[in-house]
């Protein structure tokens, strides 16, 4: 687990799509040294995945968390480790 990296994947139940959550995410990620993606999902819920250094991809996902947190009823997390990271952070459509 040398070369792992620490994943952060969650699902962010509510009113979280049509808001803007995935641009906001995006902007939100530009002040932290994460990678990852964004998405809608068809049953209502945004995705976030976020790999980085565990303290960096953590308070990245309390401050989307703080500033969308009045379209947020509930979110979902899993950790996990990953052997390579995607090259900057997106949003997916």
């Amino acid at each position: 687990m040398a070369h792992s990296k620490y994943r952060l994947q969650v699902w962010f139940d509510g009113h979280v799509q049509g808001v803007g959550f995935r641009y906001k995410t995006v902007e939100i990620a530009k002040g932290y040294d994460v990678a990852g993606t964004v998405e809608n999902l068809d049953d209502g819920r945004v995705r976030l995945s976020a790999v980085g250094d565990k303290t960096q991809v953590r308070e990245f996902v309390d401050d989307v968390s703080k500033v969308m947190a009045d379209f947020i009823r509930n979110k979902t997390e899993r950790e996990d480790y990953v052997d390579s990271s995607p090259k900057g952070f997106s949003m997916l459509m």
